[in-house]
């Protein structure tokens, strides 16, 4: 009998696009689906045919719902992927979220494009439309943590926390005589909201993350220095906009606000949550008290801390608005969403701050801004930025260098190999070079489509 291999489809080299194969024979799992983002070389390989047929994999294995692991699922199913759709509940619950919006905001740059005539294809076409969106949710079926379970190829597999967003998990999968373990995106230890990253103490081959595998978060007094942040820019009369994930980075953004407010730190400013899917995520706290930290009291205060703005016109309303405020938008990295706009209505300004309170991709906007660009290229024209520009990594949803050998280290015994994954060049290797120095175990960094005997 042949083997198990891994290959990596997608997060090979980059932080975007995660798609990882296990395959036995003629079985195969995909640990995660997610989409490319950032630079233009990466976004078109999401329009490029998969090496393998979609419908020989026979299951996906979600570790978490954010786009770049879950938003290929509508793609792969209008490929011909028949298959379930495996996750915790949170992670269903967020990625029909997800889904949704990313089919939407897919029919609409269609729709633009065709509208405007600007397109190379005509007429310019979807990556996915709402159908395909809806036939991936219904594809989902969910298991507890812990809980081990079985594919219908015979794989063991059992969810272990992950921390980082609601829902998100580590992946242990027993197959055949091997055990390999996926990290998904490890968040923060002693993050206010979400659990630490659950140990795992046994693995053959372990595929590990690297998004910050090549820095440290000062994470001293992150809610002092958004506190500090705020004061200086409304003291001047100015905004803070802060471009934010929908989904973990905003909740945790207000979990903040709430708690500087609560202690009498915060100015008194309106803040605004101005991204319908950020709201819908922060109700998914209440509907997953046990997926977080904050008791149910805590948790309803939270999320009264800021206005909810769902209609356009509300959103138009904050970007003329001249008052002090605090603008929370999606998306994260500015590569799409409201966010757009409100960096028309602010980014010339010098009152104001543009607050990056997360990872930045290569080849979005907001990693432009975060490298001092004078200028960004918004709806096809080019913005003036002469507001402040402020990073605050601490707030980072994903563990740096040192929870990520944290968590590594809870294995009781050494693994076969080490396979580091999502993230760029620096960060992958960085991490590869101290876990050899600090635990000397062998680790590599895989390219994208290469097949890796285990």
């Amino acid at each position: 009998m042949a083997g198990l291999t891994l290959t990596s489809l997608g997060g090979a080299g980059t932080v975007t696009g995660s798609k990882h194969l296990l395959q036995w024979g003629d079985d195969r799992i995909l640990i995660d689906c997610g989409l490319f983002q950032g630079q233009k070389n990466l976004r078109e390989l999401n329009w490029k045919p998969l090496p393998i047929e979609a419908s020989s994999i026979d299951a996906v294995v979600l570790t978490h719902a954010h786009l770049d692991h879950c938003g290929y699922l509508p793609r792969l199913i209008r490929e011909g992927f028949t298959g379930p759709i495996i996750s915790t509940e949170a992670t269903r619950d967020v990625a029909e979220l997800i889904l949704k919006d990313s089919a939407w905001l897919q029919e609409k740059d269609a729709a633009f494009l065709n509208r405007i005539k600007k397109t190379k294809h005509s007429p310019a076409l979807p990556l996915y439309d709402s159908r395909d969106a809806q036939r991936a949710i219904d594809a989902f079926i969910t298991y507890p943590f812990d809980q081990p379970f079985q594919t219908s190829n015979g794989a063991t597999v059992r969810f272990r926390r992950a921390g980082h967003i609601l829902g998100a998990a580590a992946v242990d999968i027993q197959w055949g005589n091997r055990q390999v373990v996926f990290s998904g995106d490890l968040g923060k230890y002693d993050d206010p909201v979400m659990f630490d990253p659950e140990p795992v103490r046994e693995a053959d081959y372990v595929v590990i993350e690297s998004t910050y595998g090549d820095r440290l978060h000062n994470i001293s007094d992150a809610s002092g220095t958004l506190a500090k942040v705020i004061e200086e820019t409304t003291r001047r009369g100015g905004t803070v906009l802060i471009p934010s994930f929908a989904v973990g980075r905003a909740q945790t953004l207000l979990y903040y606000l709430w708690n500087l407010r609560r202690t009498g730190r915060l100015p008194d400013v309106p803040i605004y949550l101005d991204s319908p899917m950020a709201i819908n995520a922060s109700g998914l706290l209440n509907a997953h008290p046990h997926d977080h930290r904050l008791d149910p009291r805590t948790s309803q205060a939270v999320g009264k801390v800021a206005t909810y703005t769902r209609h356009p016109e509300d959103s138009k309303r904050i970007s003329r608005s001249n008052e002090p405020k605090i603008v929370i938008s999606a998306s994260g990295m500015a590569t799409g969403g409201r966010i757009l706009h409100h960096l028309k209505a602010f980014g010339p300004d010098r009152r104001h701050t543009i607050l990056l309170v997360g990872f930045q991709a290569a080849g979005t906007r907001g990693r432009a801004l975060l490298e001092g660009a004078q200028d960004i290229k918004i709806h096809g024209d080019w913005i003036p930025i002469n507001a402040e520009v402020a990073n605050l990594p601490g707030l980072s949803a994903h563990a740096d260098a040192a929870g990520l050998m944290k968590w590594l280290s809870g294995f009781r015994q050494t693994p076969e190999k080490v396979f580091i994954v999502h993230g760029e060049a620096q960060a992958a290797e960085t991490l590869r070079s101290r876990i050899d120095r600090n635990l000397s175990w062998e680790a590599t960094v895989p390219q994208q489509n290469q097949v890796c005997k285990l």
